[in-house]
């Protein structure tokens, strides 16, 4: 997929170069973004309303992805569906970002009863097959977006949870912490004036990482009928109704959601490395 392995929030080293390259890149993908948002917000009623004369129309001119089975322009349709998933994307996201730094906070800093605990919930989440646990929650849920936000939270924690706790029990031996437990301060002080401020950078990216598999698993259960409704304009409601029509030659209906999807993917994941770069002091090279 990008750079991020299955579920893992911790971007890789940055690949495009100089430090000034990776910021360029993420500030590019990240004014991509909000155009799409703001192309959303202030688009009305476009492709929402239908015009059977234009139908099944080609990619033009008049509408550069053409148009759907009941006319709606497919640029309008898709740019909302993508808007759509950032809203998606973005509740699930930092749902599973604050379980992650809770867990890890107990883990690290609680007793060990609790750490095996934590450990036994990771181990568990992680060993369950992925899709079939973000089926079954969505199910549970009765679908929709809300849904939606529910199951991809409630599964992608595991991961981070892991490497906030590594970051936490590294910290535990910081002579400044030491001191701070010799003074009596408890452990739900320490946790939160200590270990919390120093796991903002990983906060940060875990949680832009995040965006990528929330919005793919978005747009792969609403493709398999347990996301949002099909009435909504979602990236996997238009790569859904495209199957009828790819064997008649309607390929804009499934091609131009799908890259619109992906180059969402590669924009998070290039704003992911700009924060890394910026938040790590060993990725300071100009």
């Amino acid at each position: 997929m990008t750079a991020v392995a299955d579920d893992c929030p911790v971007a890789a080293a940055p690949r495009f170069g100089t430090r000034k390259a990776v910021l360029v890149v993420a500030a590019l993908a990240a004014a991509g973004l909000a155009a799409v948002i703001a192309f959303a917000l202030l688009s009305g009623e476009a492709g929402v309303a239908t015009a059977f004369r234009a139908r099944l129309v080609a990619p033009s001119f008049a509408h550069p992805f053409g148009t759907d089975a009941l006319g709606r322009d497919m640029l309008a349709r898709t740019l909302k569906g993508l808007a759509l998933s950032f809203r998606v994307g973005l509740f699930a996201a930092t749902a599973s970002t604050i379980i992650a730094l809770v867990l890890a906070l107990v883990a690290a800093s609680g007793p060990r009863w609790a750490d095996a605990i934590v450990a036994y919930l990771v181990d568990m989440t992680m060993g369950l097959p992925h899709l079939v646990l973000l089926i079954l929650i969505s199910f549970a849920f009765g679908g929709g977006a809300n849904a939606v936000i529910i199951a991809v939270g409630l599964t992608h924690w595991p991961r981070l949870t892991r490497i906030l706790r590594a970051e936490i029990l590294q910290l535990r031996g910081a002579e400044y912490v030491t001191v701070s437990r010799n003074f009596g301060k408890s452990p739900l002080y320490i946790a939160r004036q200590h270990f919390a401020p120093h796991l903002v950078p990983q906060l940060l990216v875990g949680l832009v990482l995040m965006f990528p598999h929330a919005i793919l698993h978005e747009a792969g259960l609403t493709f398999l009928g347990f996301g949002i409704e099909p009435t909504t304009p979602a990236i996997g409601v238009l790569l859904s109704e495209s199957l009828r029509y790819l064997t008649a030659g309607k390929w804009w209906l499934g091609l131009f959601p799908g890259l619109a999807l992906l180059m969402a993917v590669l924009a998070f994941d290039a704003i992911g490395n700009g924060l890394r770069t910026m938040t790590d002091p060993r990725g300071s090279q100009s």
